[in-house]
């Protein structure tokens, strides 16, 4: 295959290969911009150079984009949020204003909204749903928090959304070709996504490990090993440079932060799990609004998360976990589940076992809560010969949809005169 045919079937593959696709692509486009363009042009909260961090949600908008966040979670995102950075200037002549922020909410708007693409691409090609069950799920998702809040949000999480879609599509396509995942794409997956978020480049070798014959020839596990290898050099090489090979930094550091981002809170253990990592990154609860400072004296209002407070949001997050582990079961055997599920399984490791940020985790979505729609979509795939049970999970993704849409537009309201009223 010549260069020129890869480079083309990489364009198909990283962007709308079909006119119903590039329609799809500008209609969340079009929807999420104006959200956007709304916030950006009206409000200051996306970006305002006096609070570094938690305006809404816990993200760390200024931090990410002037310096792409702490080096020992963001590896290398400083250099891919400079590039950003500095074209978000190049618009607004070198102005952190309303252009400013418009340029980095449109940025966000752009991969969430590819994002969403590679989903339906999966669904389609991957799973081979029919189109009116993919836009189901499709549109499900993207009314979820995480989906809601990064279109308009510059943060790591944002990219890492599109990245993890994107390669998961890609290894699912190589793994059902029966081919190998090129050292190139693990290489540039591994800087790309382990990049923004360190603990996101183990998810990028999962799929070695359901290569074709893989532990049954000594030549294909060297192959494999010799591919990690290659990957983890670069990636370990470029976050030495950043740290000018002073290693011991990473450690000490890392230490300081899972210290800090760990303590027990006075929510209880089960609650943070479900409200928040769980529920968290599909359906909006109750809003607090606490007070903070910059250590400047500058003095701002933070919004965050409760947990949920009436009974319907745990029924609506318990049926969603019930058809995803009900997916798990009945396809345990699919090695493209399980890629998914042990990629899902490492942030519930990360984040309900070791508690790290767990009392904000309802920030951490686009690491993995991509995955309930996907197992969504296996489980339709394992029932596709029989009516009734298409019928039922039809209706009740269905009514999980209305419910979601409801509550996630009307606490977008709530958003909104937060906004009025702090950040105008």
């Amino acid at each position: 295959m010549n260069f020129k045919q890869k480079f083309s079937d990489f364009l198909k593959t990283v962007f709308p290969a079909t006119k119903f696709e590039l329609l799809l692509f500008l209609i969340f486009l079009g929807i999420y911009g104006i959200l956007g363009s709304c916030i950006a042009m009206n409000y200051r909260i996306i970006f305002d150079d006096r609070i570094p961090w938690d305006a809404y949600f816990s993200f760390d908008n200024r931090a990410i984009v002037m310096t792409g966040g702490g080096f020992e979670r963001h590896p290398l995102s400083n250099y891919f949020f400079n590039w950003i950075r500095e074209f978000a200037f190049i618009i607004s002549n070198g102005k952190k204003d309303e252009i400013f922020r418009l340029v980095l909410a449109w940025c966000s708007n752009f991969a969430v909204s590819l994002a969403l693409i590679q989903m339906y691409k999966y669904l389609k090609n991957i799973i081979q749903l029919p189109k009116t069950i993919s836009l189901l799920i499709l549109v499900f998702f993207s009314f979820f928090t995480t989906t809601i809040l990064l279109s308009f949000t510059p943060e790591t999480y944002t990219y890492t959304l599109f990245f993890l879609m994107l390669f998961n599509y890609y290894a699912a396509l190589q793994l059902k070709k029966e081919e190998r995942i090129s050292t190139a794409s693990m290489t540039l997956a591994t800087v790309s996504i382990g990049g923004l978020t360190v603990t996101n480049a183990v998810k990028i070798f999962i799929p070695l490990l359901f290569e074709n014959g893989l532990f049954k020839s000594w030549r294909k596990l060297g192959n494999a090993a010799l591919r990690v290898f290659v990957s983890v050099t670069v990636f370990v090489l470029l976050f030495l440079y950043r740290l000018d090979f002073n290693y011991m930094r990473f450690f000490e550091k890392s230490g300081e932060q899972y210290e800090k981002f760990s303590k027990p809170k006075v929510t209880p253990l089960w609650d943070m799990i479900y409200s928040w990592f769980f529920g968290g990154n599909m359906l909006f609860s109750n809003f607090l609004i606490r007070d903070y400072h910059n250590k400047k004296g500058f003095q701002y209002k933070a919004l965050f998360m409760d947990v949920y407070t009436s009974v319907v949001p745990y029924i609506f997050v318990g049926l969603v976990l019930v058809l995803v582990f009900w997916a798990y079961f009945k396809n345990f055997k699919n090695k493209l589940v399980q890629i998914l599920m042990i990629s899902f399984f490492v942030d519930i490791i990360i984040h309900c076992f070791l508690k790290f940020g767990l009392h904000t985790s309802y920030i951490y979505g686009g690491h993995f809560i991509f995955v309930v729609p996907l197992m969504m979509g296996w489980l339709f795939s394992s029932y596709k010969n029989s009516a009734k049970m298409l019928t039922f999970l039809f209706i009740t993704v269905s009514i999980l949809l209305f419910y979601l849409g409801m509550n996630n537009v009307l606490r977008m309201g709530e958003f909104f005169a937060f906004l009025n009223q702090y950040y105008q």
